[in-house]
């Protein structure tokens, strides 16, 4: 069995490549995946999904500009990413339309003029690259971005922890006592850009927002607190990155979505036998109360 859990291993030990993928992946998880338990939490949940793919137009321009060039491509999704924001709390605080409306419309508006960027001058081979990604190509300044993100967001998220968590939970007292709600809502809003601008060079746009939001939901069905849902999700990120890119390897699939694919059987896994609410577990005591 050692040997059979050795050669499974085998990639990470002797390719360089796959060993600054799992990095990462690892470090992708640090990062993202509280981000999405607070998004959780606030029931923002698709706004991750209409953020990660703001971030395409921006990186589209960047990469019009300066071909593939990562600081270039960073700084407009960046910026891209803030500006739908902006532009959807704007509308939201304008008009009667809901937030998720807002930002629905803006991503998809986002999403159609990042692929006539790319399509004005790069190949399908380019496009197809920033929209799904390519862990495997990681290289030393990506995984040095990666790495920085993630030690921000943690320190950050330390840093503004009790307004996060109160304007989590009650907005209202939090600006009936003079807190920094707003600031800590645009706050959230910068860190979940950088999150998804530094996971986009390994995921794409489309894939990235994956592996901040599904480990954070399959966390839900396990546990209470936000520490622990925090901590839970991180370690569910991180072992499904690791799975999904040995998966990746020995069965020869894209690497991106093997390790979206882990995350989502790690959900539905949560979702049937999750120690708080799971289908299964909710039934198996139900029918156990009765017997009594």
């Amino acid at each position: 069995m050692s040997v059979a859990f050795a050669s499974l291993l085998e990639p990470f030990i002797e390719f360089p490549f796959m060993r600054r993928a799992l990095v990462a992946t690892l470090a992708l998880s640090l990062g993202c995946a509280p981000i999405g338990c607070v998004l959780v939490l606030r029931r923002m949940s698709l706004v991750g999904d209409a953020m990660a793919h703001a971030v395409l137009p921006g990186a589209a321009a960047g990469f019009l500009l300066a071909g593939l060039s990562l600081p270039a491509m960073s700084l407009g999704g960046f910026v891209a990413a803030l500006a739908v924001a902006l532009a959807a709390g704007f509308v939201t605080r304008s008009t009667p339309q809901r937030e998720d409306a807002s930002f629905a419309a803006f991503y998809l508006i986002a999403l159609a003029l990042g692929v006539l960027l790319v399509s004005l001058r790069g190949s399908q081979v380019d496009l197809m690259h920033m929209l799904f990604g390519s862990v495997l190509a990681v290289d030393d300044t990506a995984l040095l971005q990666i790495a920085v993100v993630a030690s921000v967001t943690l320190w950050t998220l330390a840093l503004m922890y009790r307004p996060l968590v109160l304007e989590s939970f009650d907005p209202g007292f939090l600006r009936s006592v003079g807190g920094p709600g707003a600031r800590a809502h645009m706050l959230l809003l910068v860190l979940l850009v950088a999150n998804l601008v530094s996971a986009f060079q390994a995921l794409g746009t489309l894939m990235a927002v994956g592996l901040m939001m599904l480990p954070a939901a399959a966390a839900r069905f396990w546990v209470a607190s936000l520490p622990a849902m925090a901590a839970l999700s991180v370690a569910i990120g991180a072992v499904s990155g690791a799975a999904g890119l040995l998966l990746s390897y020995h069965a020869e699939l894209p690497s991106g979505p093997c390790i979206v694919l882990v995350c989502g059987g790690a959900y539905i896994a949560s979702v049937l036998f999750g120690a708080r609410d799971g289908i299964v577990t909710r039934r198996f005591l139900a029918a156990s109360h009765l017997t009594r």
